[in-house]
């Protein structure tokens, strides 16, 4: 009797077989060394995947899970956040993950994870993924392929302004939009001066008024309170994976801003500035030399951290109007990413979820804290 033929694998004509991949929690070991492991990531990892973050989410009414998936090729690590619901079960949240290859391997961890749910009997109703993936029509297809469902975006840096910040920095200077490179220069020329200060209570709140008077003032956007931004800080820090930069004027905080380095990846994470102010170029200034710092320290790339999606760029009425001007001073393009997609392991449970379940919990959630729910 002849051989049966080897199982085929559906793949797209115009690229490699698609990937099967296995799923299952860290081990103790792996979670010990988090940080080194999620920034291997074929993606260079996220910050948001990060063990500080972890810890900050934990006392906000998430569960940190750490979540390995393997394949031949690579081995990924990601961080799901578990909340769980009276009947509904548990929902998970894999922020800015997973890190993938590229978006063809989105059906395979898609598949991995249900049959990781279902093996392991974990109760979870559906999983919110938002991999860097860019956006394009492609992967909009190849994602709904995969089952996935489309849902509203959580992160403000689903559409954001990237710098590559490789080249050395004569190089990097010319590589700035001409808005960006004036002010930059002008500041340098004028003497203004850029201080990397402690991490004293004193300077996070004078970092958190900067940064609440400017989000609220230009974007109308509610920012978390003073103890989550204390502990987020504090935790980034403690690790080495963040730094405060202040510019000073008539002896108080103008501008600030707060900037991470993870991995190869910087990004402007916090900022804000006094609405008057006498030093032209100042905003840009502390940029500038955050973007410099984070270079000696290994990153080549620098996210901006948020702007309004690329073909609302010019649309005054979008919330991060004002803070899209600034940001793309400085990199010239806008990248949209493919944003939150949620993959439905229990229909039922996912249509009560959607019709009323997480409406309710979002505002149960944030009537008894105070807190914003995701």
């Amino acid at each position: 009797m002849p051989a049966m033929p080897p199982k085929l694998v559906p793949q797209r004509l115009d690229t490699a077989p698609l990937r099967e991949f296995t799923a299952r929690f860290a081990s103790a070991e792996e979670v010990a060394t988090w940080d080194a492991r999620v920034t291997a990531n074929p993606n260079g990892g996220n910050l948001l995947q990060s063990e500080a973050f972890a810890e900050v989410k934990q006392h906000y009414g998430w569960k940190p899970l750490h979540l390995v998936y393997e394949t031949a090729d690579y081995t990924s690590y990601n961080l799901v956040l578990e909340k769980s619901f009276p009947v509904l079960g548990k929902l998970w949240y894999m922020i800015k993950g997973p890190g993938v290859a590229s978006v063809e391997d989105i059906p395979g961890i898609a598949k991995a994870n249900a049959d990781f749910v279902k093996r392991a009997r974990l109760g979870v109703f559906a999983i919110k993924i938002e991999p860097d993936v860019v956006l394009s029509d492609d992967a909009r297809r190849v994602i709904a392929g995969a089952g996935l469902v489309k849902t509203h975006n959580l992160q403000p840096n689903d559409s954001t302004a990237l710098l590559d910040i490789s080249p050395e920095e004569n190089q990097l200077l010319r590589n700035l939009h001409s808005r960006g490179r004036n002010a930059v220069r002008r500041a340098i020329r004028e003497g203004v001066e850029v201080h990397n200060v402690e991490p004293t209570e004193e300077n996070f709140r004078a970092m958190y008024g900067l940064m609440s008077t400017t989000v609220e003032a230009k974007s109308q956007v509610r920012v978390r309170d003073f103890g989550y931004y204390q502990r987020f800080w504090t935790n980034f820090l403690k690790r080495g994976q963040g730094r405060l930069l202040f510019v000073y004027e008539n002896g108080v905080p103008s501008v600030g801003a707060f900037v991470i380095n993870y991995g190869r990846k910087g990004t402007y994470k916090d900022g804000g500035s006094l609405q008057q102010r006498g030093q032209y170029g100042d905003s840009h200034l502390v940029q500038w030399t955050a973007i410099n710092q984070l270079k000696e320290l290994g990153c080549t790339e620098y996210d901006f951290c948020g702007t309004p999606p690329s073909d609302k760029l010019k649309d005054t009425s979008n919330p991060f109007h004002g803070l899209g001007l600034f940001k793309t001073s400085f990199s010239k393009t806008v990248t949209d990413f493919v944003g939150c997609y949620d993959q439905v392991l229990s229909p039922l449970k996912y249509k009560a979820w959607t019709a009323a379940g997480e409406r309710v919990a979002r505002q149960l959630y944030t009537r008894r804290t105070g807190q914003q729910f995701y």
